[in-house]
Protein backbone atom coordinates (compact mmCIF):
# COMPACT_ATOMS: atom_id res chain seq x y z
CA UNK A 1 0.00 0.00 0.00
CA UNK A 2 1.38 3.39 -0.97
CA UNK A 3 1.21 6.22 1.58
CA UNK A 4 -1.30 7.99 -0.66
CA UNK A 5 -3.70 5.07 -0.12
CA UNK A 6 -3.76 5.44 3.66
CA UNK A 7 -7.19 6.30 5.04
CA UNK A 8 -6.27 6.11 8.72
CA UNK A 9 -2.59 7.11 8.69
CA UNK A 10 -0.54 6.30 11.72
CA UNK A 11 1.00 9.32 13.46
CA UNK A 12 4.67 10.21 13.13
CA UNK A 13 6.59 9.02 16.19
CA UNK A 14 7.77 12.57 16.85
CA UNK A 15 4.36 13.56 18.22
CA UNK A 16 2.86 10.28 19.43
CA UNK A 17 1.36 10.79 22.91
CA UNK A 18 2.10 8.07 25.45
CA UNK A 19 -1.12 8.81 27.31
CA UNK A 20 -4.58 10.22 26.51
CA UNK A 21 -4.43 13.81 25.29
CA UNK A 22 -5.60 16.19 28.01
CA UNK A 23 -5.04 19.79 29.08
CA UNK A 24 -2.11 20.30 31.43
CA UNK A 25 -2.53 21.84 34.87
CA UNK A 26 -0.06 24.66 34.28
CA UNK A 27 -0.30 26.03 37.82
CA UNK A 28 1.18 22.81 39.18
CA UNK A 29 3.86 22.18 36.54
CA UNK A 30 6.34 24.96 37.34
CA UNK A 31 8.69 25.52 40.23
CA UNK A 32 9.42 28.98 41.60
CA UNK A 33 12.41 30.70 40.07
CA UNK A 34 15.42 30.37 42.29
CA UNK A 35 18.56 32.45 41.90
CA UNK A 36 19.54 32.38 38.24
CA UNK A 37 23.19 31.47 37.93
CA UNK A 38 24.48 34.18 35.64
CA UNK A 39 28.09 33.16 35.42
CA UNK A 40 31.18 35.03 36.41
CA UNK A 41 30.74 38.55 37.82
CA UNK A 42 27.22 38.74 36.42
CA UNK A 43 28.41 37.70 32.96
CA UNK A 44 27.49 34.61 30.97
CA UNK A 45 29.03 32.06 28.66
CA UNK A 46 26.55 31.16 25.94
CA UNK A 47 26.91 28.36 23.38
CA UNK A 48 25.07 28.65 20.08
CA UNK A 49 24.92 25.02 18.95
CA UNK A 50 23.98 24.92 15.30
CA UNK A 51 25.14 27.83 13.17
CA UNK A 52 22.90 27.76 10.15
CA UNK A 53 20.44 30.32 8.89
CA UNK A 54 18.51 30.52 12.18
CA UNK A 55 21.20 30.00 14.79
CA UNK A 56 23.41 32.81 13.50
CA UNK A 57 20.56 35.34 13.70
CA UNK A 58 20.07 34.42 17.35
CA UNK A 59 23.81 34.48 17.96
CA UNK A 60 24.21 37.95 16.46
CA UNK A 61 21.65 39.35 18.90
CA UNK A 62 23.17 37.51 21.85
CA UNK A 63 26.57 38.95 20.99
CA UNK A 64 25.07 42.41 21.55
CA UNK A 65 23.74 41.48 25.00
CA UNK A 66 25.85 43.20 27.69
CA UNK A 67 25.40 40.26 30.07
CA UNK A 68 27.04 37.86 27.60
CA UNK A 69 30.82 38.03 27.75
CA UNK A 70 31.57 34.78 25.87
CA UNK A 71 29.71 33.43 22.85
CA UNK A 72 30.74 30.08 21.39
CA UNK A 73 29.56 29.28 17.85
CA UNK A 74 29.58 25.48 17.56
CA UNK A 75 28.77 23.35 14.51
CA UNK A 76 30.12 20.49 12.42
CA UNK A 77 30.35 22.93 9.51
CA UNK A 78 32.02 26.11 10.70
CA UNK A 79 32.14 28.12 7.47
CA UNK A 80 29.00 30.18 8.18
CA UNK A 81 29.99 30.75 11.81
CA UNK A 82 33.45 31.88 10.74
CA UNK A 83 31.85 34.25 8.25
CA UNK A 84 29.74 35.83 10.98
CA UNK A 85 32.75 36.11 13.30
CA UNK A 86 34.71 37.95 10.59
CA UNK A 87 31.80 40.28 9.88
CA UNK A 88 30.88 41.08 13.50
CA UNK A 89 34.50 41.37 14.71
CA UNK A 90 33.79 40.74 18.40
CA UNK A 91 36.27 39.45 20.95
CA UNK A 92 33.35 37.69 22.66
CA UNK A 93 33.07 35.19 19.81
CA UNK A 94 34.90 31.91 19.34
CA UNK A 95 34.14 29.23 16.74
CA UNK A 96 34.32 25.54 17.61
CA UNK A 97 33.86 22.50 15.38
CA UNK A 98 31.59 20.12 17.29
CA UNK A 99 29.76 16.90 16.57
CA UNK A 100 26.42 17.28 18.37
CA UNK A 101 25.89 13.51 18.27
CA UNK A 102 29.10 12.89 20.29
CA UNK A 103 28.21 12.69 23.98
CA UNK A 104 31.75 13.36 25.19
CA UNK A 105 32.18 16.32 22.83
CA UNK A 106 28.92 17.79 24.13
CA UNK A 107 29.98 17.40 27.74
CA UNK A 108 33.23 19.20 27.00
CA UNK A 109 31.47 21.95 25.06
CA UNK A 110 28.96 22.64 27.86
CA UNK A 111 31.54 22.75 30.66
CA UNK A 112 31.36 26.18 32.30
CA UNK A 113 28.42 27.21 30.12
CA UNK A 114 25.41 29.14 31.45
CA UNK A 115 23.08 28.79 28.45
CA UNK A 116 23.04 26.64 25.34
CA UNK A 117 20.83 27.65 22.41
CA UNK A 118 20.19 24.68 20.16
CA UNK A 119 19.25 25.17 16.50
CA UNK A 120 19.89 21.76 14.99
CA UNK A 121 17.61 19.14 13.49
CA UNK A 122 14.91 17.80 15.81
CA UNK A 123 16.43 14.30 15.61
CA UNK A 124 19.25 15.36 17.95
CA UNK A 125 17.46 17.74 20.29
CA UNK A 126 16.71 15.07 22.88
CA UNK A 127 20.41 14.23 23.28
CA UNK A 128 21.38 17.90 23.56
CA UNK A 129 18.65 18.52 26.12
CA UNK A 130 19.76 15.57 28.22
CA UNK A 131 23.35 16.82 28.10
CA UNK A 132 22.23 20.28 29.23
CA UNK A 133 20.23 18.82 32.13
CA UNK A 134 23.15 16.61 33.15
CA UNK A 135 25.51 19.59 33.05
CA UNK A 136 23.16 21.96 34.86
CA UNK A 137 23.08 24.32 31.87
CA UNK A 138 20.07 26.45 30.93
CA UNK A 139 18.67 25.39 27.57
CA UNK A 140 16.60 26.73 24.67
CA UNK A 141 15.75 25.19 21.31
CA UNK A 142 13.72 26.18 18.26
CA UNK A 143 11.52 23.08 17.86
CA UNK A 144 10.38 20.03 19.78
CA UNK A 145 12.61 17.06 20.33
CA UNK A 146 11.52 13.79 18.75
CA UNK A 147 10.10 12.29 21.95
CA UNK A 148 8.84 15.46 23.66
CA UNK A 149 5.14 14.59 23.71
CA UNK A 150 5.77 11.02 24.82
CA UNK A 151 8.23 11.97 27.56
CA UNK A 152 6.93 15.34 28.72
CA UNK A 153 6.32 14.46 32.35
CA UNK A 154 9.68 12.73 32.76
CA UNK A 155 11.48 15.65 31.14
CA UNK A 156 9.67 18.16 33.33
CA UNK A 157 10.75 16.28 36.44
CA UNK A 158 14.38 16.16 35.29
CA UNK A 159 14.42 19.90 34.56
CA UNK A 160 12.88 20.66 37.94
CA UNK A 161 15.43 18.49 39.74
CA UNK A 162 18.35 20.07 37.89
CA UNK A 163 17.18 23.62 38.66
CA UNK A 164 17.69 24.82 35.08
CA UNK A 165 15.41 26.81 32.80
CA UNK A 166 14.58 24.68 29.75
CA UNK A 167 12.55 26.44 27.02
CA UNK A 168 11.60 24.25 24.09
CA UNK A 169 9.98 25.03 20.71
CA UNK A 170 11.02 28.69 20.91
CA UNK A 171 11.53 29.60 17.26
CA UNK A 172 9.09 31.32 14.90
CA UNK A 173 6.57 28.52 14.42
CA UNK A 174 6.61 26.87 16.80
CA UNK A 175 7.56 29.60 19.24
CA UNK A 176 6.45 33.07 18.26
CA UNK A 177 3.23 31.57 16.88
CA UNK A 178 2.47 30.00 20.28
CA UNK A 179 3.15 33.31 22.02
CA UNK A 180 0.81 35.00 19.53
CA UNK A 181 -1.82 32.37 20.38
CA UNK A 182 -1.43 33.15 24.08
CA UNK A 183 -1.61 36.90 23.36
CA UNK A 184 -4.71 36.47 21.18
CA UNK A 185 -6.44 34.31 23.79
CA UNK A 186 -5.67 36.92 26.44
CA UNK A 187 -7.47 39.51 24.29
CA UNK A 188 -10.70 37.52 24.64
CA UNK A 189 -12.95 36.50 27.51
CA UNK A 190 -12.60 32.87 26.46
CA UNK A 191 -11.08 30.92 23.57
CA UNK A 192 -12.09 27.67 21.92
CA UNK A 193 -10.23 27.33 18.59
CA UNK A 194 -6.80 28.16 17.15
CA UNK A 195 -5.41 28.26 13.61
CA UNK A 196 -1.76 28.90 12.72
CA UNK A 197 -0.76 29.84 9.16
CA UNK A 198 2.79 30.09 7.84
CA UNK A 199 3.19 31.95 4.56
CA UNK A 200 6.20 32.58 2.33
CA UNK A 201 6.24 33.69 -1.32
CA UNK A 202 10.01 33.34 -1.66
CA UNK A 203 11.74 32.86 -4.99
CA UNK A 204 15.43 32.12 -5.53
CA UNK A 205 16.65 32.44 -9.09
CA UNK A 206 18.12 29.21 -10.41
CA UNK A 207 16.57 26.99 -7.71
CA UNK A 208 13.33 25.02 -8.11
CA UNK A 209 13.48 22.68 -5.12
CA UNK A 210 14.61 24.49 -1.99
CA UNK A 211 13.48 25.49 1.47
CA UNK A 212 14.58 28.35 3.71
CA UNK A 213 14.26 26.15 6.79
CA UNK A 214 15.99 22.87 7.59
CA UNK A 215 15.67 20.82 4.37
CA UNK A 216 15.42 17.56 6.33
CA UNK A 217 12.66 18.84 8.61
CA UNK A 218 10.72 20.50 5.77
CA UNK A 219 10.73 17.46 3.47
CA UNK A 220 9.77 15.22 6.38
CA UNK A 221 6.96 17.62 7.30
CA UNK A 222 5.55 17.50 3.76
CA UNK A 223 5.70 13.69 3.47
CA UNK A 224 4.24 12.51 6.78
CA UNK A 225 0.62 12.46 8.03
CA UNK A 226 -0.71 15.82 9.23
CA UNK A 227 -1.98 16.23 12.79
CA UNK A 228 -5.16 18.12 13.62
CA UNK A 229 -6.80 18.57 17.01
CA UNK A 230 -10.60 18.26 17.10
CA UNK A 231 -12.61 18.24 20.31
CA UNK A 232 -9.41 17.83 22.29
CA UNK A 233 -8.27 14.73 20.41
CA UNK A 234 -5.44 14.36 17.91
CA UNK A 235 -6.13 12.70 14.57
CA UNK A 236 -4.15 12.54 11.34
CA UNK A 237 -4.76 13.38 7.69
CA UNK A 238 -2.76 11.87 4.81
CA UNK A 239 0.27 13.96 3.74
CA UNK A 240 -0.61 17.11 1.74
CA UNK A 241 -4.19 15.91 1.89
CA UNK A 242 -6.10 19.02 0.87
CA UNK A 243 -4.97 22.28 -0.71
CA UNK A 244 -6.73 25.53 0.04
CA UNK A 245 -5.91 29.19 -0.58
CA UNK A 246 -5.28 31.45 2.40
CA UNK A 247 -5.15 35.24 2.19
CA UNK A 248 -2.00 36.29 4.04
CA UNK A 249 -1.42 39.92 5.01
CA UNK A 250 0.29 42.04 2.40
CA UNK A 251 2.88 42.00 0.98
CA UNK A 252 2.50 38.21 0.96
CA UNK A 253 -1.01 37.82 -0.42
CA UNK A 254 -2.92 34.61 -1.29
CA UNK A 255 -0.97 31.33 -1.19
CA UNK A 256 -1.83 27.62 -1.34
CA UNK A 257 -1.59 26.02 2.12
CA UNK A 258 -1.71 22.46 3.46
CA UNK A 259 -2.14 20.86 6.86
CA UNK A 260 1.12 19.46 8.21
CA UNK A 261 2.11 18.05 11.58
CA UNK A 262 3.45 20.91 13.65
CA UNK A 263 4.10 21.55 17.31
CA UNK A 264 1.34 24.14 17.75
CA UNK A 265 -1.37 21.55 17.12
CA UNK A 266 -0.22 19.76 20.28
CA UNK A 267 0.95 22.64 22.45
CA UNK A 268 -1.81 25.24 22.07
CA UNK A 269 -4.73 23.02 23.20
CA UNK A 270 -2.63 21.64 26.05
CA UNK A 271 -1.42 24.96 27.42
CA UNK A 272 -4.17 27.49 26.58
CA UNK A 273 -7.36 26.94 28.55
CA UNK A 274 -10.51 26.27 26.60
CA UNK A 275 -9.04 25.56 23.18
CA UNK A 276 -10.29 22.23 21.87
CA UNK A 277 -9.66 22.62 18.13
CA UNK A 278 -6.35 23.56 16.56
CA UNK A 279 -4.46 23.10 13.32
CA UNK A 280 -1.42 24.30 11.42
CA UNK A 281 -1.19 25.01 7.70
CA UNK A 282 1.88 26.06 5.76
CA UNK A 283 2.24 27.56 2.31
CA UNK A 284 3.67 25.02 -0.13
CA UNK A 285 3.78 25.85 -3.83
CA UNK A 286 2.48 23.37 -6.37
CA UNK A 287 5.93 22.38 -7.66
CA UNK A 288 7.36 21.66 -4.19
CA UNK A 289 4.21 19.71 -3.26
CA UNK A 290 4.42 17.61 -6.44
CA UNK A 291 8.07 16.76 -5.78
CA UNK A 292 7.38 15.78 -2.16
CA UNK A 293 4.44 13.60 -3.21
CA UNK A 294 6.67 11.82 -5.70
CA UNK A 295 9.43 11.34 -3.12
CA UNK A 296 6.90 9.83 -0.74
CA UNK A 297 5.43 7.48 -3.35
CA UNK A 298 8.84 6.06 -4.29
CA UNK A 299 10.03 5.85 -0.67
CA UNK A 300 12.70 8.54 -0.85
CA UNK A 301 11.27 10.21 2.26
CA UNK A 302 12.21 7.19 4.38
CA UNK A 303 14.64 7.30 7.29
CA UNK A 304 15.17 3.54 7.18
CA UNK A 305 18.66 2.49 6.12
CA UNK A 306 19.03 0.87 2.70
CA UNK A 307 22.06 -0.80 1.13
CA UNK A 308 23.45 1.14 -1.84
CA UNK A 309 26.35 -0.81 -3.30
CA UNK A 310 27.59 -1.81 0.13
CA UNK A 311 26.95 1.53 1.82
CA UNK A 312 24.05 1.97 4.24
CA UNK A 313 22.23 5.25 3.68
CA UNK A 314 18.86 6.78 4.51
CA UNK A 315 16.92 7.82 1.38
CA UNK A 316 15.85 11.11 2.99
CA UNK A 317 19.49 12.02 3.63
CA UNK A 318 20.23 11.53 -0.07
CA UNK A 319 17.39 13.90 -1.00
CA UNK A 320 18.56 16.53 1.49
CA UNK A 321 22.15 16.26 0.21
CA UNK A 322 20.94 17.35 -3.24
CA UNK A 323 19.20 20.47 -1.87
CA UNK A 324 20.94 23.79 -1.19
CA UNK A 325 21.64 24.68 2.42
CA UNK A 326 19.61 27.75 3.47
CA UNK A 327 22.84 29.63 4.27
CA UNK A 328 23.90 29.13 0.65
CA UNK A 329 20.86 31.11 -0.51
CA UNK A 330 21.51 34.16 1.65
CA UNK A 331 21.14 37.34 -0.37
CA UNK A 332 19.54 35.50 -3.31
CA UNK A 333 15.97 35.23 -1.99
CA UNK A 334 13.21 37.67 -2.91
CA UNK A 335 9.74 37.97 -1.38
CA UNK A 336 8.28 37.98 2.13
CA UNK A 337 7.40 35.59 4.94
CA UNK A 338 4.90 35.83 7.74
CA UNK A 339 3.08 34.10 10.59
CA UNK A 340 -0.63 34.51 11.28
CA UNK A 341 -2.47 33.14 14.31
CA UNK A 342 -6.26 33.19 14.56
CA UNK A 343 -7.94 32.57 17.91
CA UNK A 344 -11.70 32.05 17.95
CA UNK A 345 -13.57 32.74 21.15
CA UNK A 346 -15.99 34.95 23.06
CA UNK A 347 -15.76 38.67 23.77
CA UNK A 348 -18.60 40.45 25.57
CA UNK A 349 -20.83 37.46 24.86
CA UNK A 350 -20.20 37.46 21.11
CA UNK A 351 -18.23 35.07 18.90
CA UNK A 352 -15.13 36.86 17.62
CA UNK A 353 -11.72 36.15 16.13
CA UNK A 354 -8.50 37.61 17.50
CA UNK A 355 -5.83 37.70 14.81
CA UNK A 356 -2.14 38.29 15.58
CA UNK A 357 0.50 38.40 12.87
CA UNK A 358 3.87 39.61 11.68
CA UNK A 359 5.61 39.78 8.30
CA UNK A 360 9.10 40.52 7.04
CA UNK A 361 10.69 40.70 3.59
CA UNK A 362 13.67 38.54 2.74
CA UNK A 363 15.50 41.62 1.49
CA UNK A 364 15.04 43.38 4.83
CA UNK A 365 16.24 40.31 6.72
CA UNK A 366 19.38 40.33 4.60
CA UNK A 367 19.98 44.01 5.34
CA UNK A 368 19.51 43.48 9.08
CA UNK A 369 21.40 40.26 9.65
CA UNK A 370 22.61 38.70 6.38
CA UNK A 371 19.72 36.22 6.61
CA UNK A 372 16.39 35.49 4.95
CA UNK A 373 13.02 36.30 6.52
CA UNK A 374 12.31 32.66 7.46
CA UNK A 375 15.60 32.24 9.28
CA UNK A 376 15.37 35.70 10.76
CA UNK A 377 11.93 35.14 12.29
CA UNK A 378 13.12 31.89 13.89
CA UNK A 379 16.41 33.28 15.16
CA UNK A 380 15.00 36.59 16.41
CA UNK A 381 12.22 34.81 18.32
CA UNK A 382 14.80 32.45 19.82
CA UNK A 383 16.90 35.44 20.83
CA UNK A 384 13.94 36.95 22.69
CA UNK A 385 13.47 33.72 24.62
CA UNK A 386 17.18 33.55 25.39
CA UNK A 387 17.16 37.17 26.55
CA UNK A 388 14.36 36.35 28.97
CA UNK A 389 16.53 33.63 30.49
CA UNK A 390 19.59 35.87 30.61
CA UNK A 391 17.71 38.79 32.20
CA UNK A 392 16.23 36.58 34.92
CA UNK A 393 12.77 38.06 34.30
CA UNK A 394 10.95 34.72 34.10
CA UNK A 395 9.04 34.08 37.31
CA UNK A 396 9.27 30.32 36.92
CA UNK A 397 11.88 27.89 35.76
CA UNK A 398 12.07 24.24 34.84
CA UNK A 399 10.52 23.00 31.60
CA UNK A 400 8.71 25.80 29.75
CA UNK A 401 6.90 26.04 26.43
CA UNK A 402 6.23 29.35 24.62
CA UNK A 403 2.60 29.51 25.80
CA UNK A 404 3.95 29.86 29.35
CA UNK A 405 6.09 32.91 28.64
CA UNK A 406 4.70 36.39 29.40
CA UNK A 407 3.21 37.17 25.97
CA UNK A 408 2.99 40.95 26.35
CA UNK A 409 6.62 41.23 27.48
CA UNK A 410 7.72 38.96 24.64
CA UNK A 411 5.93 41.07 22.05
CA UNK A 412 7.40 44.26 23.54
CA UNK A 413 10.87 42.87 22.79
CA UNK A 414 10.15 42.49 19.05
CA UNK A 415 10.37 46.11 17.77
CA UNK A 416 14.10 46.46 18.61
CA UNK A 417 14.55 43.46 16.33
CA UNK A 418 12.66 45.21 13.49
CA UNK A 419 9.57 43.07 13.98
CA UNK A 420 6.05 44.23 14.75
CA UNK A 421 3.23 42.07 16.04
CA UNK A 422 -0.06 43.42 14.74
CA UNK A 423 -3.43 42.38 16.12
CA UNK A 424 -7.15 42.93 15.67
CA UNK A 425 -10.47 41.51 16.82
CA UNK A 426 -13.25 40.95 14.30
CA UNK A 427 -16.77 39.60 14.81
CA UNK A 428 -17.66 36.17 13.43
CA UNK A 429 -20.77 36.33 11.29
Amino acid sequence: MLPSDITNPSPPSRFLPAEPFRPLDIDNCLTPLRNLAVGRMGQMRVVQLGCGITGLVCAEYLEKNPKVDELVLADMRTDAAEGMARRVKSDKISVVKTDASDKNALKKLLRGTDLVVCSITSELLGKIGEAAIGSGVNYLDFSLSVDFIKEFEALREKCTDSGITYITAMGADPGMSDVFARYGADMLDSAYEAHVRDGDNAVAKGYDFFTLWSPLDMVEEATTPAAVCKNGKISYLPPLHKKETYEFPQPIGPLPVYNTTHEETFLIPRFIKGIKNADFKIAIDDEFAAKCNMLRKIGMHSKELVDVKGTMVRPLDVVVATMPRPVELVGMVKGSAGIVVEILGKKDGKDVMAKVWTTLSHEEAYRICRSNATGYLVGAAGAVGAEMIISGELKNRGLLVPEQLPAKKFIERLPPKRLEAKSKITPLR
